[in-house]
């Protein structure tokens, strides 16, 4: 049972990912979160067809990131927001990660910028002869 559960996880989060790699979907989906839009409306900025606008909802469809409904001759698409909810937490356990890693870098390059500066004073704190002037 747990790893159904996990595999069924595993395929959702491969969908989303696989449908947010593409920088048009991307703006699709950003575009629905402002409100509905028909596949014409969202196919405008790209100036590409019903058909390929189309295509790229059907992935979006599929990952469940996207829901249409038919009026008439227009289909009206909505944001689905629950999956990208899963995949904004799987991200947040690399989150945490990338946080320590980030924090040991910082830790590291500010302590050699203290021993640089220390070296740097050491250096210009030191006794030297004056130069004679000719």
């Amino acid at each position: 049972m747990v790893n159904h559960m996990v595999q069924q996880l595993k395929s959702q989060l491969d969908g989303v990912f696989g449908a947010l790699a593409d920088p048009t979907r991307r703006e699709m989906l950003r575009r629905l979160g402002a409100g509905e839009h028909t596949i014409g409306e969202l196919a405008e900025p790209f100036r590409m067809s019903f058909a390929a606008a189309s295509k790229h909802v059907r992935v979006l469809e599929r990952a469940g990131l996207v829901r249409r409904r038919v009026q008439g001759r227009k289909h009206i698409c909505r944001i689905e927001p629950a999956p990208l909810g899963a995949a904004a937490q799987w991200l947040r356990h690399y989150e945490a990660f990338w946080r320590t890693q980030l924090d040991g870098l910082d830790a590291m390059l500010n302590a050699e910028g203290r021993a640089s500066l220390t070296t740097t004073e050491k250096g210009n704190n030191s006794c030297r002869k004056p130069r004679k002037s000719r």
